[in-house]
């Protein structure tokens, strides 16, 4: 069994594969300065094969290298911007570009085809762009759903801390639902509205998947959103390992 493991600024996501199946899959919140001894672990020694891992939390790394060391007796695959994934990078510099991006727009061009517009909501959300031609065009960086929420809280002295929801109505009749109202509806105007955009500098109709934390939330009202992923990145960690490493 393959151990593909996407470490997130918020949270850690497990995935356990069985060839191409997804067995088990486990998510918790991510903790900077974790030891080895502090990572979750409920896998047997004996089935786990190989460990693959992205990771955006560079010192996570020594941790995570030990944790695989310790339980499965293996060194794990990190996956940085060196590795063929099959697309011409048009990012400058292209090691600035974040390894979660890179692994969501290849998973999305492998399962859904080119040209593809890859969503990932979560911390920050990122809209990300392949090309017919299989080349990564680059994208979008924009503040996600939560932080911008958590960023309305700290900086004004009366507006309350609100869970992000879909509210009844455009129209909030509360402090708390015109919040809600302004976070959720603001995100589809910006979603769709840059969604829109890309197609039109593209040139050509891309499939958009959508993945992350905030994704189907997102999706049930967006126009743009074709199809929602929850394990679009373990999906491409699993890939990389069957086409570069197995």
């Amino acid at each position: 069994m393959l151990l593909a493991i996407d470490i997130g600024n918020t949270s850690t996501k497990f995935g356990v594969y069985e060839n191409a199946s997804l067995v088990r899959r486990f998510d918790f919140p991510t903790i900077r300065h974790q030891t080895a001894d502090e990572i979750f672990n409920s896998h047997s020694t004996q089935t786990i094969h190989a460990v693959i891992i992205s990771s955006v939390v560079p010192e996570l790394e020594n941790a995570y290298r030990k944790y695989a060391a310790r339980h499965f007796s293996l060194e794990p695959i990190f996956v940085d911007n060196t590795i063929d994934f099959g697309l011409k990078v048009n990012y400058f510099p292209p090691e600035s570009l974040g390894i979660d991006r890179l692994v969501a727009a290849f998973a999305a061009r492998e399962k859904y085809g080119a040209p593809c517009i890859v969503c990932d909501f979560g911390t920050a959300t990122t809209i990300d762009v392949v090309n017919s031609k299989s080349e990564f065009l680059g994208g979008i960086i924009a503040p996600g759903m939560q932080t911008m929420s958590e960023s309305l809280f700290a900086r004004t002295s009366k507006l309350p801390k609100i869970a992000i929801e879909k509210p009844a109505s455009v129209i909030g009749n509360s402090t708390v639902k015109a919040i809600q109202s302004g976070i959720y509806f603001g995100y589809i105007g910006l979603v769709d509205g840059i969604i829109e955009q890309i197609i039109s500098e593209l040139g050509e109709k891309p499939s958009v998947a959508a993945t992350g934390g905030f994704a189907h939330l997102i999706a049930e009202n967006s126009v743009g959103i074709d199809v929602v992923d929850n394990n679009l990145l373990l999906e491409g960690l699993r890939l990389i390992y069957e086409k570069r490493f197995r």
